[in-house]
């Protein structure tokens, strides 16, 4: 055999061999079950939404989409578990843009919170909603600026605890607006609300969907919703960006992930599903009940929205002295 020939035998048996050891190509994905990672506990908002989303994508991918419930230290222990799951196809991880505050919170974690991860899409997104009592002496942002500009440093806002989104929030919004508010946290929603409502602190930043039924019904008045525009659950409601302050545009947002290492055709293939899956006229009406906003992104988009996330984040983090674990 010439050296020519051989040299064409050897390269043929190592192709043969990549090809053997490499994860199965997207041509016959998925052909199993596909499980999704939500890093919190049954019946949060993250978990209301993955299972939402379910039910339609199973339809697309032909295959169920399982629900894996991971919860513990922040989101974290569900993040590790996706970071480190085969990138094969058949683990999802439904992020949060709490994802990206852990980033930043926290001074080491057991995975890269962009680099580890391979994005699918956004799946949907929610405002947040600065609230007051009824009584408070500020009926929109503009008033509630002046207002903190009379009392430096005597107006509070709470939050569901140090280092939550919507501690980030309030305190970019903080910054944004030129006030000095403190931040009191408090450890669940029901409680910070009950504090609003008693005077024991003057505003609540949450998502929306916990507080627009009291809002709705004038039992807390909604100063701001932080998202470039108006939701349509709270219509007459303005946004920060309305008032003024164009960059400042915060949602609670979700999306799908693989794993690092993902087949591209698997990931283009999860990507046009979930896009058929998003169109799914019921899906968006129940899913708009809640205060959710379906939409879709391509991979390239939502991985930048992560990247540039951690970035923000860490930002605030230090600008506003919030200590991390």
């Amino acid at each position: 055999m010439s050296a020519h020939a051989f040299f064409r035998v050897l390269m043929a048996g190592g192709t043969a061999a990549m090809l053997a050891s490499a994860p199965a190509i997207a041509a016959d994905w998925p052909e199993r079950p596909v499980h999704v990672i939500v890093a919190y506990g049954a019946g949060g908002g993250t978990d209301t939404l993955s299972r939402m989303v379910a039910e339609p994508l199973s339809k697309t991918l032909g295959q169920p989409v399982v629900i894996d419930n991971r919860p513990g230290a922040g989101g974290t222990i569900g993040a590790d578990a996706a970071a480190k799951a085969d990138p094969d196809g058949y683990t999802m991880y439904m992020m949060a843009n709490g994802h990206t505050v852990a980033a930043a919170m926290y001074k080491e974690l057991p995975y890269d919170p962009v680099t580890d991860y391979d994005a699918v899409s956004v799946v949907a997104r929610m405002p947040l909603v600065v609230v007051s009592r009824p009584d408070f002496e500020a009926d929109n942002l503009e008033e509630l600026v002046a207002l903190a500009k009379e009392k430096p440093g005597e107006l509070t806002f709470a939050s569901v605890g140090v280092g939550s989104s919507q501690h980030f929030a309030g305190a970019l919004l903080a910054e944004t607006l030129g006030i000095d508010v403190v931040h009191i946290p408090y450890q669940k929603t029901p409680e910070a609300l009950a504090a609003v409502l008693s005077g024991e602190v003057d505003m609540l930043v949450e998502v929306l969907a916990p507080v627009v039924g009291q809002v709705k019904a004038g039992d807390i008045k909604a100063l701001a919703v932080t998202s470039a525009k108006r939701h349509p659950a709270l219509p007459d409601v303005g946004t920060v960006a309305e008032a003024g302050h164009d960059a400042y545009d915060v949602s609670t947002w979700y999306g799908l992930v693989f794993p690092d290492g993902t087949p591209d055709d698997v990931v283009a293939q999860a990507n046009a599903a979930l896009g058929e899956a998003l169109g799914d006229e019921a899906l968006r009406a129940k899913a708009m009940e809640t205060g959710y906003i379906i939409e879709g992104s391509t991979p390239e988009e939502f991985g930048n929205q992560i990247a540039s996330d951690v970035e923000r984040w860490n930002k605030v983090r230090a600008n506003a002295d919030i200590p991390q674990r």
